[in-house]
């Protein structure tokens, strides 16, 4: 627990004040079960509560492995209590759909998160590995604005930039949450990324006096609808060292050069 609490404090202290875990964290990370990492979350701020105030708390709630997914009334309500009793808080700042139940109707998925919010247990809610439609869906009967849309977007995967999910963020208000900004360190390593792509970030790093993983970074920033980049490294000096990402200016040169290294051919 205290590597747990380390890492956390050096997030916050770097200016990282979004924390985003979800239940399912534990069971298919190498974990011992189902719950772990919101346990030990909920552990290290069980010994230090001060941190709860400097953080916006994230979690998610949806994914039941076998099944895979169920966004059943019965289901989320106590998927979201089990998730407060780990945490031990008594809000959540945003609560998360995983991914979409296509066998649970919007609507009540709604009706579960407006009672969910009325009941004081979540501030906010966002949506993560939604279809545009989907989130419009949702956003359809949920009677308050949706938050947040937590898209995979990085230089390995920029579908976001159109399929519609960013746009719709931008349309509706709602903030990006780029998860692995990295390509799973790909983007940092170049393993498995063109070479055209990794010497672009070189020489755009070289040039910034950063790393190439702060390029990458500091490409998902770039996008006019202010993605927060959910960073996954648990390593302090990383942490500090990716945060120098919000200092980097990539213009429209830059990103533009980046993205047609990154699928190997000209923009129309």
């Amino acid at each position: 627990m205290a590597d747990a609490r380390t890492s956390l404090e050096a997030a916050l202290d770097n200016g990282m004040n979004l924390v985003d875990t979800s239940d399912v964290y534990g069971l298919d990370w190498g974990g011992t079960g189902f719950g772990q990492n919101e346990a030990l979350l909920g552990q290290v701020l069980a010994e230090a509560p001060q941190l709860r105030h400097r953080m916006v708390l994230a979690t998610k709630g949806g994914i039941i492995p076998p099944t895979p997914y169920n966004s059943g009334a019965d289901y989320l309500r106590s998927a979201c209590d089990d998730s407060l009793r780990r945490l031990g808080v008594e809000v959540i700042d945003l609560y998360q759909i995983h991914r979409p139940d296509f066998f649970t109707h919007p609507e009540e998925v709604a009706a579960t998160l407006r009672s969910l919010r009325e009941a004081g247990k979540i501030k906010e809610v966002g949506v993560s590995n939604h279809l545009p439609s989907q989130t419009e869906a949702l956003a359809a009967h949920l009677g308050f604005p949706i938050a947040s849309d937590q898209p995979e977007f990085s230089l390995a995967a920029l579908a976001p930039l159109r399929d519609g999910t960013l746009d719709r963020c931008m349309q509706h208000n709602r903030r990006p949450l780029a998860w692995s900004p990295l390509a799973g360190g790909g983007l940092a390593t170049g393993e498995g990324q063109p070479p055209a792509l990794i010497e672009v970030m070189d020489r755009l790093a070289s040039r910034e006096g950063v790393s190439r993983a702060v390029i990458a970074v500091a490409f998902v920033l770039a996008h006019p609808s202010r993605p927060v980049a959910i960073i996954g490294s648990q390593r302090p000096e990383r942490l500090a060292e990716q945060a120098a990402a919000a200092n980097v200016a990539l213009d429209r040169a830059d990103v533009y050069e980046l993205i047609q290294a990154a699928e190997g051919q000209p923009l129309p």
